[in-house]
């Protein structure tokens, strides 16, 4: 086992982790040669059903580094949510939202904060976004903090989970979020330090932030898990990844159950495609350029499409008798 920075944090730890990342990054490059097939063309229109119009493909083609700067994206994902209204729905509590530097965890973090919660930030390493999305919550009015951390660290878990509380005195939503996300061709390229990784990440993270968060959570608090759509309907070239997500889908389903007796709910949103800095960072920059025109809506989500779920699922005004669910967000389903 690793020891801390001097400092008592976690910094060396997700520098390293970001690197590993990028090193399983670069292999899956070199044996592609980052070579797809673009998508067929449509004569339909994406469809736009929303407060405002939603950028469609194609995109710039992007190939991102791991673990991917929202910063960096040519197009940048709409996450300020400019319509939504705030009604006191979340007045009062503190969350912590993993993964929360960029894409729905930003999204998720600035809905908070309108929603009236104070916000710890976890990410990774990616601190120009961070802190982007630590003044856009306090420019909602409420109070923000920042951890850099590897969740799949269950000392980090710990550490942040207790910085949160010494913050804002209390922790009442848990948000998990942090992924790993990385496609094979090849189900031989798929390496035993790549599926490491992912399981690390997407469901080690998820249980070792519950467990360290429960402890200090009271009745009437809530957990929400962001699963995704290929741990419903599975991924091809995302093996690992769809194992996670269906994990988790598992994993919320059981500690709700679990978690009843403590008065505190668990949910999932699982989100089709989303235009966030995890995909880009994972397919090459042909494949980014079509990146959700195979839905039915015929473009990926928002990241502020999807973050009004979570004030849903989080707050006890409006899903106080859900708890143990899975809710998909997939822009449409295919019909026969």
């Amino acid at each position: 086992m690793s020891s801390t920075d001097a400092d008592g944090g976690f910094r060396s730890e997700a520098e390293r982790a970001a690197e590993q990342e990028r090193k399983i990054q670069r292999e899956i490059d070199a044996k592609e040669g980052r070579s797809f097939k673009p998508a067929t063309e449509d004569d339909e229109k994406p469809m736009q059903a929303g407060a405002r119009e939603y950028p469609v493909p194609p995109f710039p083609e992007q190939h991102l580094e791991k673990p991917g700067l929202e910063a960096d994206l040519e197009v940048k994902p709409l996450w300020d949510a400019p319509f939504y209204k705030g009604s006191g729905k979340l007045a009062g509590k503190a969350a912590l939202v993993t993964g929360a530097d960029s894409g729905i965890g930003r999204a998720v973090a600035v809905l908070f904060a309108r929603e009236g919660a104070d916000v710890a930030i976890a990410y990774l390493n990616e601190d120009e976004d961070a802190e982007l999305t630590k003044r856009a919550v306090e420019g909602e009015g409420r109070r923000a903090i920042l951890i850099s951390g590897d969740v799949a660290d269950s000392r980090f878990a710990e550490a942040a989970v207790a910085q949160t509380v010494k913050a804002f005195g209390r922790l009442d939503v848990l948000v998990n979020n942090a992924a790993f996300q990385e496609h094979v061709n090849d189900f031989e390229d798929l390496t035993e330090e790549h599926f490491d990784r992912t399981l690390k990440t997407n469901l080690y993270g998820y249980f070792f932030m519950a467990k360290a968060a429960v402890a200090h959570m009271p009745p009437g608090s809530a957990i929400v898990m962001t699963g995704s759509v290929t741990g419903l309907m599975g991924n091809k070239d995302l093996l690992d990844y769809s194992m996670t997500k269906g994990g988790i889908h598992a994993f919320t389903r059981a500690l709700a159950t679990h978690l009843i007796k403590k008065g505190i709910r668990v949910n999932a949103v699982a989100p089709g495609p989303v235009w966030t800095p995890l995909n880009p960072a994972d397919k090459d920059a042909g494949r980014t350029a079509n990146f959700g025109g195979d839905t039915p809506m015929k473009r990926p989500a928002q990241p502020e499409e999807i973050a009004p779920a979570y004030v849903f699922l989080a707050s006890p005004q409006t899903s106080s008798y859900i708890t143990g669910e899975i809710l998909p967000i997939i822009g449409g389903y295919i019909g026969g």
